[in-house]
């Protein structure tokens, strides 16, 4: 709370009216299921509009069947990669160990 100073002349209605404002306004019970509360107000982290008007749902069938017809998970692997990367051949067996 601050501190207030009584100063000469200042009406007793004013000093009233400021020490009402200076006072925190209660709070509800909590466990009062009956209270009075603020409504619930959610914000969205993304926006309403992330999708255009190409981006429409599929369902999940439809969308492993377009992966499986454009070649599976290694056509978005390369997709990835940087176009000037030389492509990685596969590793070749291992061989020329003799037992002792």
């Amino acid at each position: 709370m601050f501190p207030i100073r009584v100063l000469p002349g200042l009406p007793a209605l004013a000093l009233a009216a400021l020490t009402a404002q200076a006072q925190p306004a209660a709070r509800p019970d909590p466990l009062d299921p009956a209270a009075a509360v603020p409504p619930l107000v959610v914000v969205s982290a993304f926006p309403r509009d992330a999708r255009t008007p190409a981006d429409k749902p599929v369902s999940w069938r439809e969308a492993n069947d377009t992966v499986a017809r454009i070649g599976g998970w290694r056509v978005y692997a390369r997709e990835s990669r940087p176009p000037d990367a030389a492509p990685v051949a596969p590793p070749q067996p291992h061989t020329g160990h003799r037992s002792p």
